[in-house]
């Protein structure tokens, strides 16, 4: 049987050499774990407006998408995630956790010892590396 498949666009948002992570609320049989922040691309609509669209729910503030880092895709048990992770520019304000239970800069090089999710692991080694600038 073919999983279902799920678009996801993430946002790395960088200042300072610092990278924001969120951490999700714990759900039906997920613990909380972290994550970039950003979330489905509803039908109809393009990556660059869904995260737009996201992080305005999810932290207050407006972002500028420009450019895409990254396209992979992962397979849990129960769906596909297609994920795009894009470099993001933030607007006036501060970001604040408004859909996720904490957000926190962290130093690149310090990215893995957060327990991020599975689908977002092999994009953070890569970016702990120093890959994307």
């Amino acid at each position: 049987m073919r999983r279902r498949r799920i678009r996801v666009v993430a946002a790395v948002i960088e200042r300072d050499g610092r990278v924001l992570a969120s951490l999700r609320h714990p759900r039906a049989g997920r613990r909380a774990q972290w994550e970039f922040p950003g979330g489905k691309v509803e039908p109809g609509e393009s990556e660059s407006t869904a995260l737009t669209r996201e992080i305005r729910e999810e932290m207050g503030v407006d972002c500028t998408p420009w450019k895409l880092l990254r396209r992979m895709v992962h397979e849990y048990p129960e769906v596909e995630v297609e994920l795009a992770f894009y470099r993001v520019e933030l607007g006036e304000g501060e970001p604040q956790p408004l859909g996720m239970a904490e957000i926190r800069w962290v130093e690149r090089d310090r990215l893995e010892t957060l327990d991020f999710l599975d689908a977002d692991r092999a994009f953070v080694a890569e970016l702990t590396r120093g890959a994307f600038g």
